[in-house]
This record gives structure tokens, sequence and C-alpha cells, in this order.
């Protein structure tokens, strides 16, 4: 009886089936692992971000324009802790996120701004926040400017140094330009290197210089740009579920906790976004004053820089 000898073309059928079925386990294997590994990180950030306290934020942002419902406009404040909790704001930008365009525009507000506070006499315009909130700050930087502000984000100084700790572990590129070390609780000497949180921080914060606030608003928009470059990094990746879990007690917000984690992971994966930068006042367009219980102020030609921002966020103000 002649032994049966298998057919070549059903031997490499049974071949390819054995390896797809490998291959596809190996998939699973590896969605299961990477599923693991971003619920225990996202979770890792919540808890670890759990005891920082909060403040009760009363805010109410104004509806998006129908003539512009591409463009969403976020006040983002950074605070410095106070034992007493009442702080000042020492960095007010306006985030301007067209979805149209992927742009986003940066416009920093200097903080002695000599500007009328709602409800209370002209002051700087970082003491409307010492006087009653986020919602002073919004509420006299709309009047003052015509500009819609839909949302909020506010984060303090110690939550910074955390996430910047989080999403970048191995540090932030920076060339730093002078050495550095008046006031900002660190020591830096020029030279292109990697800072930490604290260091970064300390960076945005120096104004012991000839440029004073000037100088310090400008080191704040390069810190966000290189801040947007390590988010984008793909070697920061593994990262992103601790730091979408962090956010949410880092990060104060208007948005609920699914829009945060949703906004952030959608301008992480937006590689193509631009981002452009203003300072309030523009050049030319202020001079120096001081009054009596205020002190040493800026005070601006309002209609200049309100047709200026108009014209860098693209919307027609009020």
């Amino acid at each position: 009886m002649e032994e049966e000898v298998p057919n070549r073309r059903s031997m490499r059928k049974k071949r390819k089936f054995r390896y797809g079925r490998l291959f596809m386990l190996l998939s699973l294997l590896l969605f299961i692992g990477i599923v693991v590994y971003s619920v225990v990180q996202y979770n890792a950030g919540k808890e670890l971000a759990s005891t920082t306290e909060q403040s009760d934020v009363q805010f109410t942002g104004d509806p998006l324009d129908v003539k512009y419902p591409s463009i969403e406009n976020v006040l983002v404040l950074g605070v410095d802790s106070s034992e007493n909790g009442k702080s000042r704001t020492d960095t007010m930008i306006l985030v301007s996120w067209n979805k149209e365009t992927s742009e986003v525009n940066l416009v920093s507000f200097m903080r002695d701004i000599y500007a009328p506070i709602p409800g209370y006499k002209a002051y700087k315009l970082n003491t409307a926040y010492f006087l009653d909130g986020v919602q002073l700050v919004k509420d006299t930087i709309s009047s003052m400017f015509g500009v819609p502000i839909h949302h909020y984000a506010l984060v303090d100084f110690n939550s910074f140094e955390s996430l910047v700790d989080i999403i970048a572990p191995n540090g932030v590129e920076i060339d730093v330009e002078k050495a550095m070390s008046e006031k900002i609780g660190v020591v830096l000497e020029p030279g292109v290197q990697q800072l930490d949180g604290q260091e970064l921080l300390g960076y945005a914060r120096f104004r012991a210089d000839e440029e004073g606030d000037f100088g310090r608003v400008s080191r704040q928009q390069r810190v966000i740009e290189a801040l947007k470059e390590e988010v984008l990094s793909p070697t920061n990746i593994i990262n992103y579920p601790k730091f979408a879990g962090a956010i949410q007690g880092y990060v104060q917000s208007d948005y609920s906790t699914n829009d945060e984690v949703k906004k952030v992971l959608t301008l992480a994966f937006s590689g193509g976004v631009k981002i452009n930068k203003m300072t309030i006042p523009i050049d030319r367009s202020f001079d120096y004053a001081s009054y009596a219980g205020v002190g040493s102020v800026i005070e601006i030609n309002v209609e200049e820089n309100k047709q200026a921002l108009s014209e860098f966020i693209g919307m027609r103000l009020r």
C-alpha cells in the first residue's frame, strides 16, 4: 500500500494559517499590554495629583461666536500658591485655538497693565485675581479688549513643575541666554541644557535684568514652544497616560474631565499645529506711569492693542 504524500500547497496553507494565528495572538497580547499600561499610568497620574487642593472657582464663559465657530479662546492663568489663599497671577495667556487652520495663537498680557477692573477702581491687571479670582480676570480682559473668553485653565507653580517632570522626565531643552538666579529658587548658567520642572519654572519667572517683565513674558512663550516639542516627541508618547491622569488634579478648568483629556490628546497628536505668539502691549503703544496705592504701571493705548489683537487671532472684537 502506497504511503500518502501531503500536498505541498496544503502544507504551505497550514503554515500560513499558523503564522497568521500567531501574529494575531501577539497583536492581541500587545494591545492588552498597552491598555493595561495606559490604565495603570493614568491612575498613577490621578493619584499623584489627588493631594493637590483646588479652589472653588465660579466661572461663566462667553458662548462661541456664530461668526467664528472654529475659534475657541481659553484664558490660562499661572499663580503662585499663597498660604492665605490670596495670590496674584504671574502668567496671563489667552490661548486662541483655530481648529479650522490648526493654529494656536498665544497672547501674553503683561501683569502691570493699568486696567479698569469691573466693580473696582483701576489697578494692575494681575490684581484682578487677587480681588475676586478667575471670573474677574476674565471680565477685566474681556471688557477692556472686547475679546470673548470661552474657557479657563488655572495651574499653580508647584503643579506646573510636576506636569513638566511627568511629560519630560529627561528635562526640556532650553538655551539659557544668561546666568539667572535672583528670586527664582534655582541657579541657571548660560547654554543649552535640559531643565527639569523646577528649573524650567525658574527660567520662565526670571525678570531681574534690564528687560524686566517683557523678558519674562518672552521666556514664558519660549517655554510653551519647548513644551510643545516635548509633547510631540515620539520618545515621550509613553508618558501620555500618566500626564493625562495628572492633568485632572494639577490643572483646574471649566472643561469636564473627559474634555480636558480630549483637548490635550487632540493637540498632542496634531503634529501640524502651529504656535504663534504675541504680547500685549505691542511695541510703541504704551508708557510707564506710577499711581499712589498701585505703584509702577504700564499705561497702554487700548484701541491700538485691541486692533492688533483682533488681527492676530482672526476675529472681530466687540
